[in-house]
């Protein structure tokens, strides 16, 4: 049995046998920025990430991005799911690694046997199912019921580190929902009351707590 099956706490309560079987698999590198599956690609197997985060994508016709959800140690994805255990096995989203990562693929004809045979394997499944699909709801009313200007406030609190957001008007548009151009617009304005100072690929923070006020003005 190979280390990565006792570094992984979600593991533990899994039969000797079942993880047994998980032991021959082998763990594989994932450079940040590879694709793991796009729209239309086969659901082949149930991703493990052992570390690093997977980010996962909705593109509109138009080309706009939408980030669902995403993926990190413990955490399972949803398009995965679905696809192993419903009747739809192809994605219809777009997964990429955020950083490096590391993760096992369990086989599909693997993955429903330790389904039928291992009721803690099932469990764990069903438990992340859940919880993830919670925060997917929690996104559609974000995003259908908060204004652009509390959500862009809110992750700019969120995402902070030392007064600085490493990140792209286009990924922080993808990651609220909504188009590029809104977040420079309402960036430009943010700077224009002195909150925020813009750079090449970052955000300054300047007056959080004017960020954090206007954030929880509609409970984020």
């Amino acid at each position: 049995m190979t280390d990565w099956i006792t570094d992984t706490p979600s593991l533990s309560a899994l039969s000797p046998a079942s993880k047994a079987r998980l032991g021959a698999l082998q763990p594989m590198a994932l450079p940040r920025g590879a694709v793991i599956y796009r729209p239309g690609d086969d659901v082949t197997g149930f991703p493990v990430i052992l570390s690093g985060r997977i980010e996962v994508f909705l593109t509109g016709a138009g080309g706009r991005e939408l980030l669902l959800y995403a993926v990190e140690p413990g955490q399972t994805c949803v398009q995965t799911t679905l696809g192993l255990l419903g009747g739809d096995a192809s994605y219809s989203a777009e997964a990429l690694c955020a950083t490096e990562s590391r993760a096992i693929v369990i086989p599909r004809p693997v993955f429903l046997s330790l389904m039928d045979s291992d009721p803690a394997f099932r469990q764990l499944v069903f438990t992340a199912f859940a919880e993830r699909m919670g925060g997917m709801i929690q996104l559609m009313e974000r995003v259908s019921f908060q204004s652009v200007e509390c959500r862009l406030a809110a992750f700019l609190c969120n995402r902070a580190e030392g007064g600085r957001v490493q990140a792209t008007q286009s990924e922080i548009a993808a990651q609220i929902g909504t188009a590029r151009e809104v977040v420079s617009r309402r960036l430009d304005a943010f700077a224009r009351r002195g909150w925020v100072h813009t750079e090449r690929g970052a955000v300054g923070i300047i007056d959080a707590a004017s960020l954090r006020r206007l954030a929880l003005a509609e409970g984020l």
